[in-house]
């Protein structure tokens, strides 16, 4: 049953993320925005955050305790769901992607930066010297955006139910929406901790999803690789399993210059469709984990 409440949860939430509903990062803004008071001298103190994002773990973990042992399973599946439709979505993104792509046909570079500056990580914002350099920030922020908010929370769902997945995003919250910015590298650095497994998971899924042969000979290396950083090890990976150069924007140039006006909404497409892919290969292997008992 735990295999299609996450099917139903995914498939509901690719249709609102279509429509731009349901975000998740409105909850933890809101739910962290109360505690922008701190004593002076605290504000890279993590304990607060810690807690706030503990306690309802902890009721998660109890209340399913509970109801299955009190005979009551099927009550877990209705708020298990509900988690994941909040946890998991990138609402939005899809349109504004859209919207870059078609920027970049027409040539208009300035238009396509501003579809995408807010998206961006803040240390990208003001660094967009070249078309090149821009469709390379974006890629990897597409990347790790649909990891932290689709795989991570599925990957720690399948391991500690729904409270392993509030956990996990939790962190991911902390790190990008705690009210106090000398403590967000810190909690960024526990939001890494838990996004290691699933980078090196999705990292191999590549290889299976993209191009095997390449993945082999230029992406297991950044996969085996312990002391990688994850949003590293993702690029380095989904840039050997795709066949077009779509994750690099000067050798496209140079190759194939007649077709650079294509190539922003081809490199986008070519990414979405190797994550959609990963996460077919992903739902496949939690099908068989259920099959097999292990889940």
């Amino acid at each position: 049953m735990e295999f299609v409440v996450f099917l139903l949860a995914y498939v509901l939430r690719r249709k609102l993320d279509g429509a731009n509903l349901f975000s998740g990062e409105v909850f933890w803004r809101k739910a962290f925005g109360y505690s922008h008071s701190v004593v002076p001298g605290k504000e890279a103190s993590l304990s607060k955050g810690l807690l706030m994002v503990a306690v309802p773990v902890l009721l998660l973990f109890a209340a399913e305790y509970w109801l299955r042992s009190a005979g009551w399973s099927l009550a877990v599946h209705p708020l298990a769901f509900l988690l994941l439709l909040g946890l998991m979505g990138t609402p939005g993104l899809g349109r504004v992607l859209d919207d870059y792509g078609n920027a970049w046909r027409r040539g208009d570079m300035q238009g396509a930066w501003r579809q995408i500056h807010d998206l961006l990580p803040p240390v990208e914002r003001g660094a967009a010297g070249s078309p090149e350099h821009m469709h390379r920030a974006l890629s990897d922020t597409l990347i790790a955006r649909v990891f932290e908010h689709y795989f991570v929370i599925a990957f720690w769902y399948v391991i500690g139910g729904p409270a392993g997945a509030f956990a996990a995003g939790g962190l991911i919250g902390l790190r990008d929406h705690w009210p106090h910015a000398a403590a967000r590298p810190r909690f960024g650095r526990l939001a890494g901790i838990v996004s290691f497994l699933p980078a090196r998971l999705l990292g191999l899924t590549f290889g299976i999803a993209g191009d095997l042969a390449g993945w082999l000979s230029e992406g297991r290396s950044a996969v085996l690789t312990i002391a990688g950083e994850n949003r590293k090890t993702l690029i380095a990976a989904a840039n050997s399993s795709l066949t077009g150069y779509e994750l690099e924007p000067e050798r496209f140039s140079k190759l194939h210059p007649d077709e650079w006006p294509d190539f922003g909404e081809r490199s986008l497409a070519a990414i979405r469709g190797l994550l959609n892919r990963s996460m077919l290969v992903w739902i496949c292997g939690f099908a068989l984990l259920v099959i097999a008992g292990v889940v």
